[in-house]
Parts: structure tokens; C-alpha cells; sequence
């Protein structure tokens, strides 16, 4: 049974309605509002949205990026978050079909981390209240779906990759990471497991080094400027899902060879 295009586009609007809840919770994390029944306004003048400006993607190129009512710019996040999410639900139908279990979990755990992607880039910090319930729906994603030797396999991973990064937050005194990004790959290494918490970390480092140096050149950082590290672990979730296996494989049979 193959999925038809019909059934992919549901899934990508459905990506876009949840990239526009996860902005809405983005925003209400650092606001400290509710995120289930406030209604949503705009951040410059307050005033109550109505459903037309909240059509995902659709609002803002009919508004030409401004609010409606005070014509103020709409940060480029709200289009970038809606799209984004929208891309990956459908790359997890694609990679998880005809298992829904399992793309009801990743579509969660997309979920999570794309809050933290956000958050973090934008404060600086992953927030417990994103964090915490990640790591327990990883757990109940593991003891669901599979067997006692993975759940072995990424209690040790989770502790591995924690204690790795606790080592350095201790050893730097918090100046190199975050303590949220000690529970960050907590649940990496319960998410992803052995080997494939090395894929993630192998790329967040490669990718974290390449804009690192990137921003140095350019000048917009400087050696001791801070930069959340993060998004960096969340883009090297991501390619551990969705080509991790491929990566090892390839890695191992250049051995062979």
C-alpha cells in the first residue's frame, strides 16, 4: 500500500496548523500565558487576531508581513516555524508509512524539538517545561514500541550523552553550554540510542563549528561571544532520523571497501 498525494498534502497542512500552535507556544513560554485558551494577539499593539490573520503561510504573504491593524512588521518566524514543521510531518509519514504509531511519536517529538530550536536561538535557554515532558514521552516511546535490549541500549546512550555534557558544562563552569542542553541530550540518548546518538552529536559539533566560524569571519561573533548550541543538537537530531542508519552503514562499509 503506498500513500497518494492527496493524503501527503493533508499531512503537510497539518504540519502548517501545528507549526502555527508551536509558535503560539513559543511565544506564551516566555510570556508565561496560557497557550490552550488565550486568544491570540498581536505582540505590538495587543489587538485580537481574527481567524483570517491566522491562516498559516496564507496571512502573511496577504499581509505582506505586517499586522493588519498597527501595519508593524511579523517576524519572519511565524512563516519559517509553520513551514518547517510542515516539511518534516510529511518527511516522517514518508520514512515511517504505514507505522502510525510510530509518526504519531516523531510527529511529537518534532514537535518538541522545533519549540526548542526556537526558543533556544532566540533566549539562550530550553525551557523544563519543553524538556522534561520530551524526555517522558520518549520513555513511554520506548516501553511501547521496543524491545527490553533498545531500552537498555538508550538508558545507556541517555546517560552517556548526558554525563558527556555535564563534564563539559562542569569543567567550563556553564561558560561552553547550558545545563538545558545536559538534559537536551538526555534525551537525545534516549530518543536515538546507540549508534545513532553519535550521528547527531558528530553532526551538531560539524555543523556548530561551520556557522561558528562562518559568524567569526563575518564578524558577527567573536570568540567569546555566546552562541546556543542548542539548535545545533536539535539539526543533529534530525538527520540522525532521518538518515542515521544510512550514515552508519555508509561509515562502516567505507571500511570494507
Amino acid at each position: 500500500m503506498e500513500l497518494n498525494l492527496v493524503f501527503y498534502i493533508f499531512v503537510f497542512l497539518f504540519g502548517l496548523a501545528t507549526g502555527s500552535f508551536l509558535n503560539s507556544i513559543i511565544y506564551r513560554l516566555q510570556t508565561k500565558e496560557s497557550f490552550l485558551f488565550a486568544r491570540s494577539y498581536c505582540p505590538h499593539c495587543q489587538h485580537i487576531l481574527s481567524w483570517q490573520d491566522l491562516i498559516p503561510i496564507l496571512s502573511f504573504i496577504i499581509l505582506r508581513g505586517k499586522c493588519r491593524y498597527c501595519q508593524k512588521k511579523i517576524s519572519w518566524q511565524y512563516p519559517l516555524v509553520e513551514l518547517a514543521t510542515a516539511i518534516l510531518f510529511t518527511l516522517i509519514i514518508y520514512y515511517t508509512f504505514p507505522n502510525f504509531l510510530f509518526s504519531i511519536f516523531y510527529f511529537l517529538f518534532s514537535s518538541f524539538l522545533i519549540i526548542i530550536f526556537v526558543y533556544d536561538l532566540k533566549h539562550y535557554l530550553i525551557p523544563d517545561k519543553v524538556i522534561y515532558p520530551a524526555i517522558f514521552t520518549s520513555f513511554l516511546y520506548n516501553l511501547i514500541l521496543h524491545s527490553k535490549f533498545y531500552i537498555l541500549n538508550s538508558i545507556y546512550s541517555a546517560f552517556g550523552a548526558a554525563g558527556f555534557f555535564l563534564l563539559i558544562f562542569l569543567i567550563s563552569r556553564g561558560r561552553w553550554l547550558g545545563f538545558g542542553d545536559v538534559k537536551l541530550g538526555f534525551f537525545m540518548g534516549l530518543f536515538l540510542g546507540f549508534p545513532n546518538i553519535l550521528v547527531a552529536l558528530f553532526f551538531a559539533y560539524l555543523i556548530g563549528a561551520i556557522i561558528g566560524i562562518g559568524l567569526i569571519l563575518t564578524k558577527k561573533k567573536t570568540l567569546k561571544s555566546e552562541i546556543p548550541f542548542g539548535p545545533f543538537l536539535v539539526m543533529g537530531i534530525f538527520i540522525a532520523i532521518f538518515w542515521g542508519d544510512q550514515l552508519i552503514n555508509l561509515y562502516l562499509n567505507s571500511f570494507l571497501l
